[in-house]
């Protein structure tokens, strides 16, 4: 069994309310004296009230390409990473040397060598920690993260694992991109990095335990997310359709899933979900006939942070902890999904 030892995030400084975050939308992707109705109609829907920024919101219309955006990314990824990373591990009651594996996450920058290599030295980790940096999952990264972490500990009981998940989406945004796919992803994403400390069955520690994960990769479905890449950088690509693919397959993959565990969805105390969005939350509370209040913890995340992207469920999954304390013994079942189109589901316990 893996055992989850803590969870902590970090957000940079520069928060603002969505109101605020409109507005340097409509200035970053419309034409001057454009019509932005859209766009305002779009924010209101988002269901998010306030977002944190990797820059001061005045700093947006100056970044000149990919470049400069990247080079931004890189410094407050650096900085997000030390913060969560030592808050997870001081958490857990263990040092930076206890680490054995560290997994690094993103899918809103490119940095060579890795950010896990960068932030090393300044943790204090062992020179011979194992790194694995993971690019291209996007959003369902933080669960995949988490049940690769399992895989991982399951071969080596007496280790320490960390995951650490950082999305600077706002670095992303592309200036003149007027397409709703980027209206959409103006008025969701924001910007935050969230660490897991995990121990192997050798390591007991307190917290919920992994008891098992399943993947799943939809075909025909790679257009619905995703970035397209070109000179000015990463733009997104986000599909109308992704609701529809949530009720095409949820139910099945997490009823069978739970099935093969003996398990049934009314035993399930916790729903540690992605916050996807509106429409795709409520096509995951619809599908799986969730009771309500199910996904409050997911709500609230969405709604002071937005979408972080592969952090959210991080985040979801540490607020779980801190506010939810489900019951000992009683089944928790953490959901992402992302580009691929896939879903990842780990079966938890506490």
């Amino acid at each position: 069994m893996t055992h989850i030892a803590a969870v902590r995030c970090a957000f940079p400084s520069h928060r603002y309310p969505q109101a605020e975050l409109t507005d340097m939308a409509a200035r970053v992707c419309l034409p001057e004296n454009a019509d932005r109705r859209l766009l305002d109609r779009l924010h209101r829907s988002a269901r998010v009230d306030h977002r944190n920024l990797a820059l001061p919101i005045e700093e947006y219309e100056k970044l000149d390409g990919f470049g400069a955006a990247n080079d931004a990314y890189v410094t407050a990824a650096v900085e997000l990473g030390l913060e969560s990373v030592r808050g997870a591990l001081d958490g857990a009651g263990l040092a930076p040397a206890d680490v054995d594996m560290i997994m690094f996450t993103s899918v809103t920058g490119i940095a060579v060598p890795s950010i896990d290599a960068r932030l090393a030295g300044a943790l204090g980790l062992r020179p011979d920690v194992k790194r694995l940096p993971v690019f291209g999952l996007g959003c369902v990264a933080g669960a995949a993260g988490v049940a690769r972490m399992h895989d991982y500990l399951r071969g080596w009981p007496g280790h320490v694992a960390v995951l650490l998940a950082v999305e600077l989406c706002s670095l992303t945004v592309q200036r003149g991109d007027g397409s709703p796919a980027g209206l959409v992803a103006s008025a969701l994403f924001g910007d935050g990095a969230a660490a897991v400390v995990a121990c192997g069955a050798g390591r007991p520690v307190s917290g919920p335990t992994v008891v098992a994960s399943r993947s799943h990769l939809y075909p025909g479905s790679e257009h619905v997310m995703g970035w397209q890449v070109g000179g000015d950088g990463l733009r997104v690509v986000l599909d109308a359709g992704v609701p529809e693919v949530v009720r095409r397959y949820l139910a099945d993959d997490v009823h069978a899933f739970l099935a093969d565990h003996g398990v049934s969805a009314g035993e399930v105390s916790a729903w540690v979900c992605h916050p996807g969005g509106p429409k795709v939350l409520e096509a995951v509370s619809e599908t799986l006939g969730l009771p309500d209040g199910a996904l409050d913890v997911t709500w609230r995340s969405l709604s002071a942070h937005g979408n972080l992207s592969s952090a959210s469920v991080l985040h979801v999954l540490g607020e779980t902890l801190a506010t939810r304390r489900p019951e000992p013994g009683t089944w928790g079942m953490l959901i992402a999904m992302g580009p691929g189109f896939c879903s990842e589901l780990v079966l938890l316990r506490w």
